[in-house]
């Protein structure tokens, strides 16, 4: 096989013989290599293109989900936000129903709270309240202590006729209750106001006779007998002086009584 030199000189042979000038052969040789080598660079060229227009479409596929889930999440934000909004609206609506049931809940208790006090009053003008009187104390209705105080206002403004009417009611509907012995006295004292002698005469002992124990007894007594005295009956004004004192010695009443029967000799 020939060497490669030999070849080269025995091309450069054949073109002179065929009248081929130098310069041509050598610028065969250089545009078949450019040739091959634009052929080359194309076809390099070509690769690159291909891997870019890849690139390029993987990119774009990339960027088209990218920008999918992108609208995703501001549809997905534009839905929370009004999901937010109508939250907003609710905790809104229901804490103005908290208030509005708030408010209506206090003016249920202030209404509950005037209506048991209302109650409480009407059942105390029934229920039984304690009293003292005349240095007793005892139950008294809310109807008796009314009746007892009215009777007892007509005597302090001297009008004995109208005392008198009233606590003769009174003993007469409340004859076993606590104002009883008290009404019995002031009824005597009425009569004997009115100048009804005989009627205080008979009232006061009476009211002796029920409540020996009560602190206006002696009085009872002493006015027993003035009414004697006023009548002239001075002989059973000096035993029920004498009684008096007595039965009470050491009252005030035993003190005047001890006057009177004086004045009486």
């Amino acid at each position: 096989m020939p060497a490669p030199r030999s070849l080269a000189a025995a091309a450069a042979l054949l073109l002179s013989l065929l009248g081929v000038a130098p310069v041509a052969q050598a610028q065969l040789f250089p545009d078949n290599e450019a040739r091959k080598a634009i052929v080359d660079l194309r076809a390099k060229v070509e690769q690159d293109n291909e891997r870019l227009r890849a690139q390029l479409e993987q990119h774009t596929r990339a960027n088209a989900d990218l920008l999918e889930q992108i609208g995703l999440l501001r549809r997905g934000l534009v839905d929370l936000n009004a999901q937010l909004e109508q939250l907003r609206g609710e905790v809104a609506r229901l804490r103005g129903s908290d208030e509005t049931l708030a408010r209506d809940i206090a003016e249920l208790q202030r209404r509950q709270l005037d209506l048991t006090q209302a109650i409480d009053e009407r059942l105390r003008r029934f229920e039984p309240q304690k009293v003292t009187l005349d240095g007793q104390e005892f139950l008294a209705e809310a109807a008796e202590k009314r009746d007892y105080d009215a009777a007892l206002a007509l005597l302090r403004g001297a009008d004995f006729a109208g005392a008198a009417d009233a606590f003769a009611a009174f003993v007469k509907r409340w004859p076993d209750g606590g104002y009883a012995p008290s009404a019995r006295f002031w009824l005597g004292n009425a009569l004997y106001g009115k100048r009804d002698h005989a009627g205080a005469i008979a009232v006061l002992r009476e009211f002796v006779a029920k409540s020996p124990n009560h602190p206006r007894a002696p009085e009872a007594m002493l006015a027993v007998a003035n009414a004697q005295i006023e009548t002239k009956d001075t002989r059973a004004a000096r035993t029920t002086l004498t009684d008096l004192q007595k039965a009470y010695p050491r009252s005030e009443a035993a003190a005047a009584a001890k006057d009177r029967l004086a004045a009486l000799r």
